[in-house]
């Protein structure tokens, strides 16, 4: 006998879903009072999905139909809805049956499903969320199959079943196909609901960096201030679609800005409007947000601030923007974020406030901090670096280092991720990301804060607390790359963008200081490699000297790597000779030009134009004008 806790409204149900096209949808159970809604999005379905759903003309549900998909028990009769704007776009049921296919209860095991999506809707991998979400509800509450009927004439609904990875028959009855799933989970259907995530994150990132349009929420009629600041990166970067800027203070009569079209609002813009920069003051967002929301925005980057990091009443108002942004299909960067760049030829994008775009590079960089992010754009500018792409996540609210990991695994323009990040609020989901991306290009991650278990200020999604060595055994685990600093993160990112792997773990070691060599040779042995003895050429070698014994220890079968250390070295006048870098770093590019395949890792001090000139000749950006891949790794750092 079922309990009265078991018939109470399960919330836990409740989810917001990535779809196909990267739009968001909530996913809810139906109640008493979602009839009109029911009724209104028949009303909006297709006589043939009608004809599909019921095997007959069914041009309106009646009043008792109402009832009956609106009544439920939460246990042997359950209805999920997907829900745009609080409006339905599909729904799903099951009703409990037992072996002569009719009502019962528990301890029956088997369960009719049947679906019905919106025909505006169908094709955005609406129909397999629903069923990953009703098999899960189905399989808390005791039953193990599903049994539908399908017309043969509706494949659409037919390969939803197929490709959903469960084990499943069929057979064909009284003109219909008649289909048995056993939602016992098995490697298929995980695999698949993974792949179906993926793909879905990966496509409401590259919506978000691959605008059309962009709406610029909150431009300020005088130039200053955050709203101006962004418009003005945004036109400056050669931003490749349309872009306005919107002010409710605009005078009626203006109808320009900065050289490009001013309106009042975003549903004053006569066209789609792909992306918002959303940069007026909290208490005025969520006048902003309908806004977008009501002209079908795709996503928003809110650069306010006033959110979770002032505190409680920021943390609710954060909550709000969520679930406002999500129940319009959209997504957000932020709030409080720094903003994204996209260096890509076909889109130039800069929504962020860093008034310079990057350089055009191989590199992905994500960082929950605005400030982090400025020093590590800074310290990849200062050393000739380009990114592909670079997201500043603020407050991480919505969109998070998952959404990017997905996005950058498939992502061509992208050969090195690096990642700062205060915390992982999911850290079985990320460690999965990350192995999987770390398979097919490095992910290197910083840890900034010690908490590791905790997340940014009002990020309302369940954790725990683990101690940072767990979070760091979970990083190897996945084959991350974790470093301490901001400036090892660019000096890892560096390196992974402009040279080859190494085939092995042997290093060989040489340079003009032994001090040094020994140093590099005992760092070595820390972190598991097998350093051949250092090769100490002192103090008294030239940029010749250089060049031989480095061009020497790369055709060495016995070594994959080599790590050169140098210092100012001294003349035949006991002249310290520091400033001509330039010089060895000619010999040195000439020597690893010798064996490409191998890595070569330069470690100087007080040789600062010997940094310049490898920077110069290390850019991770590829040759100017190709847009293409990057060149052949073979420089050296």
């Amino acid at each position: 006998m079922q309990t009265s806790q078991e018939h109470d409204y399960p919330a836990h149900w409740e989810a917001d879903v990535v779809l196909r096209d990267g739009g968001t949808a909530r996913i809810r159970p139906i109640t008493t009072e979602d009839a009109d809604r029911l009724v209104s999005f028949y009303e909006q379905v297709s006589d043939e999905s009608k004809y599909y759903r019921f095997f007959a003309p069914y041009p309106r549900l009646s009043a008792k139909d109402v009832h009956r998909f609106t009544h439920h028990d939460y246990v042997d009769r359950v209805g999920l809805a997907v829900t745009v704007g609080g409006e339905f776009i599909a729904t799903v049921r099951y009703d409990r049956i037992n072996a002569q296919g009719r009502p019962a209860s528990a301890p029956a095991d088997e369960a009719e499903v049947a679906f019905l999506v919106q025909d505006a809707h169908q094709g955005r991998g609406v129909a397999s969320a629903l069923l990953e979400h009703i098999a899960a509800v189905a399989r808390e509450r005791g039953i193990r199959r599903f049994a539908a009927e399908v017309l043969p004439a509706n494949s659409k609904m037919i390969k939803v079943f197929r490709d959903a990875g469960y084990t499943q028959r069929r057979s064909f009855e009284d003109g219909s196909v008649h289909l048995t799933l056993d939602l016992e989970p098995t490697e298929e259907s995980v695999a698949v609901q993974r792949a179906r995530e993926q793909r879905a994150e990966a496509r409401s990132v590259q919506r978000l960096l691959a605008p059309g349009s962009i709406a610029v929420v909150g431009a300020g009629r005088l130039p200053g201030g955050v709203g101006r600041t962004a418009l003005r990166n945004l036109l400056g970067a050669g931003f490749t679609g349309r872009v306005y800027a919107v002010n409710r203070a605009f005078p009626k009569g203006r109808s320009e800005i900065d050289g490009v079209s001013a309106v009042r609002s975003v549903g004053d813009i006569d066209e789609p409007v792909d992306l918002a920069i959303v940069a007026v003051p909290a208490e005025r967002v969520p006048e902003a947000v309908t806004d977008c929301g009501e002209h079908g925005v795709q996503g928003l980057v809110v650069l306010s601030a006033g959110y979770a990091e002032s505190g409680p009443a920021g943390r609710e108002r954060q909550r709000e923007l969520v679930r406002q942004a999500r129940s319009y299909g959209m997504r957000i960067i932020g709030p409080n974020s720094f903003g994204i760049i996209s260096t890509s030829d076909a889109v130039r994008l800069n929504a962020s406030l860093a008034p310079e775009s990057p350089a055009h590079g191989r590199i992905g960089l994500f960082t929950q901090s605005g400030a982090i992010g400025i020093a590590l754009l800074s310290g990849l500018h200062r050393r000739g670096a380009g990114v592909s792409s670079f997201i500043s996540s603020g407050n991480r609210a919505d969109v998070s280092g998952n959404d990017f990991l997905q996005y950058w695994y498939e992502d061509a323009d992208t050969d090195v991720v690096l990642m700062y990040l205060e915390s992982i609020g999911n850290p079985r989901k990320f460690t999965r990301l990350a192995r999987r991306t770390a398979a097919v290009k490095p992910v290197v991650v910083v840890k900034g804060a010690r908490h590791s278990g905790s997340v940014p200020p009002g990020h309302a999604v369940p954790f725990t607390r683990i101690p940072d060595a767990t979070v760091g055994a979970l990083l190897r685990q996945a084959g991350v790359i974790r470093v301490d600093t901001v400036t090892e993160l660019v000096d890892a990112g560096l390196m992974l963008a402009g040279q080859p792997l190494p085939r092995g773990p042997r290093v060989a070691i040489l340079g003009n200081s032994e001090s040094l060599g020994l140093l590099t040779y005992d760092a070595c042995l820390t972190e598991g490699l097998r350093p051949l003895p250092p090769r100490d050429l002192t103090t008294a070698a030239t940029p010749a000297d250089f060049r031989a014994a480095l061009a020497e220890a790369l055709v060495d079968d016995a070594c994959d790597a080599v790590v050169v250390t140098a210092i100012p070295w001294v003349g035949e006048n006991g002249v310290t000779e520091s400033g001509d870098g330039e010089v060895l770093a000619t010999a040195l590019r000439a020597a690893s030009a010798t064996a490409p395949a191998k890595p070569v890792a330069v470690v100087h001090v007080e040789m600062g134009a010997l940094a310049d000139a490898l920077a110069a000749a290390s850019s991770t950006a590829p040759p100017v004008g190709t847009g293409g891949p990057a060149p052949e790794r073979k420089t050296t750092r």
